[in-house]
């Protein structure tokens, strides 16, 4: 088939993980379980920051824009992927896989930044603690939220625009279950050298940049706790770090997986089964990490638990009045 223009393409086909009937009952009750405990868990802490006036504070307000991109994360490739399964049919049109592509730079990128940024609100709150409140002022937290916004909606479109220059063969095959940025640009039938070092460019800057400085934050957060003569007070100060060190751990750590899976190996479909531990894994897992270990959350989901308890009972007997 000769190379054509990309205003010429119609669509993709995504490979998925398995095209072997006796497997997609399995994969879409599996895929389906994970997306809907991920939209459910994130949810619920979005819902117990908001109505919990105990949970108003810096660091519950970067927990529930965390909770927000991750569902927004996974609903960006798991629908499309459930879909799929479900009907066989794995067909993605161009401006879908764009549209695809775009949304899940602007939200893995956001998680990088809100990590960093929940970094710095703990070296803020640990090592700077009488001006805690005084610096991370409700006008400084929403600035940097907003400004995660902005730095990864631009690096978005600069990837977009930089795919948008490139030709394809129609009706390509991505050996993936969503469009990824990497493998548009090394299924181009086009010279993709530029392509290559903005994307690795800013992955240079926009990734390790913000890991950067979480480790520069705990490096300073370790030294403060050392400090401290109590070990009760070294418990208390430490504790307050578990569940974010816990997610860096996790989300750093999946996406060097993946890196170093799709080196060694150049088989499509172990790429593609790593790409699924920050993709759906990782996103699911973060609301178990601060719940389970954050005992100011778990008393907000109970007292929230509790509210919609008492409207229940209450709505049920009214019923019975009328």
């Amino acid at each position: 088939m000769e190379p054509g223009n990309n205003t010429g393409i119609s669509e993709f086909l995504l490979w998925g993980f398995s095209e072997e009937p006796e497997l997609q009952s399995f994969l879409f009750g599996l895929f389906l379980s994970m997306y809907l405990v991920t939209v459910s868990g994130n949810l619920l802490i979005i819902l117990a920051t908001i109505t919990d006036s105990h949970l108003h504070t810096p660091m519950y307000f970067f927990l529930s824009n965390l909770s927000f991109v991750d569902i927004s994360l996974a609903t960006t490739t798991m629908p499309k992927m459930l879909v799929n399964i479900k009907t066989q049919i794995r067909v993605i049109t161009y401006v879908g896989c764009l549209t695809q592509m775009y949304f899940f730079i602007v939200f893995a990128g956001l998680d990088d930044f809100l990590l960093a940024v929940m970094a710095y609100d703990r070296f803020m709150a640990i090592c700077h603690p009488l001006n805690y409140t005084a610096i991370m002022n409700p006008q400084l937290c929403r600035l940097l939220v907003l400004g995660s916004w902005i730095m990864s909606a631009l690096h978005s479109l600069l990837q977009s625009l930089m795919v948008l220059r490139l030709s394809f063969q129609n009706h390509l095959e991505i050996p993936h279950f969503f469009c990824d940025l990497d493998l548009m640009i090394h299924l181009s039938c086009s010279d993709t050298f530029l392509n290559e070092i903005v994307m690795y460019f800013a992955a240079g800057l926009l990734v390790f940049g913000p890991f950067t400085g979480i480790i520069y934050s705990y490096s300073k957060i370790f030294s403060s706790v050392r400090a401290i003569s109590s070990a009760q007070g070294k418990y208390k100060a430490f504790s307050t770090c578990v569940s974010h060190l816990s997610v860096v751990s996790l989300f750093y750590g999946t996406l060097l997986g993946v890196y170093l899976s799709s080196t060694a190996s150049p088989n499509a479909h172990s790429s593609a089964t790593a790409s699924v531990m920050y993709t759906v894994v990782t996103p699911m897992l973060n609301p178990f990490i601060y719940s389970l270990r954050n005992k100011e959350m778990m008393g907000a989901m109970k007292r929230f638990f509790g509210r919609e308890g008492i409207k229940v009972s209450f709505l049920l007997g009214l019923r019975k009045c009328l």
